[in-house]
């Protein structure tokens, strides 16, 4: 009796590719099988269902807290600043109708948000008179900005937001971003509705 290794075995002869047809075939009735089970699923629990099996962290939510969640800031589209502001002054030192007819054309679109940042130039000088604060003095300089902005009519309270921490600028000027927020009417991921 003689040994022959595997590989000098006659093998049948299949063409390569039924293999990956089989594979594929396989592999499509897999997903119509997880499409037919699902479809009664409650389409929430199945995407946390499937974040959970490729271990994606699910944000907590608190159910007592009444506060809304948290929004992501709207990406800018057009980006401008106030400057010029004296030392330990939150006035405006410019002429703001240029500000003003920029952020009323920018903003025209409802779906528009207006995000203000503000700093200050980091030197002992230049914060709040009263409470000696660079961090209020950069919030006044923002709410200014602001006021101008409402005052004027360019823009409603409700689509200014503002912004503090890492996102404040360096100098004494105000950032202002105008960014696309979407509709406010529309579910935010109309996939799972």
């Amino acid at each position: 009796m003689t040994i022959t290794p595997f590989d000098m075995q006659d093998a049948p002869a299949r063409p390569l590719w039924l293999m990956t047809l089989a594979d594929l075939g396989l592999l499509l009735l897999g997903f119509f099988v997880f499409v037919q089970a699902s479809q009664h699923l409650d389409p929430a629990a199945l995407s946390a269902s499937i974040r959970e099996g490729f271990g994606v962290e699910s944000k907590a939510t608190t159910p007592e807290s009444d506060a809304p969640p948290a929004t992501e800031p709207a990406m800018a589209q057009e980006l401008g600043s106030v400057e010029g502001f004296a030392v330990g002054s939150a006035e405006i030192a410019q002429d703001a109708a240029s500000l003003i007819r920029w952020v009323r054309g920018a903003a025209a679109d409802p779906r528009t948000q207006v995000r203000l940042s503000a700093g200050t130039d980091g030197t002992s000088n230049d914060v709040d008179p009263v409470t000696r604060s660079a961090a209020l003095l950069a919030a006044d300089r923002a709410r200014a900005v602001a006021v101008a902005l409402v005052a004027s009519g360019a823009i409603s309270p409700d689509r200014i937001e503002f912004a503090g921490g890492d996102d404040a600028p360096k100098g004494r000027r105000v950032l202002i971003a105008i960014g696309f927020a979407g509709d406010a009417s529309e579910p935010t991921n109309r996939r799972m509705q």
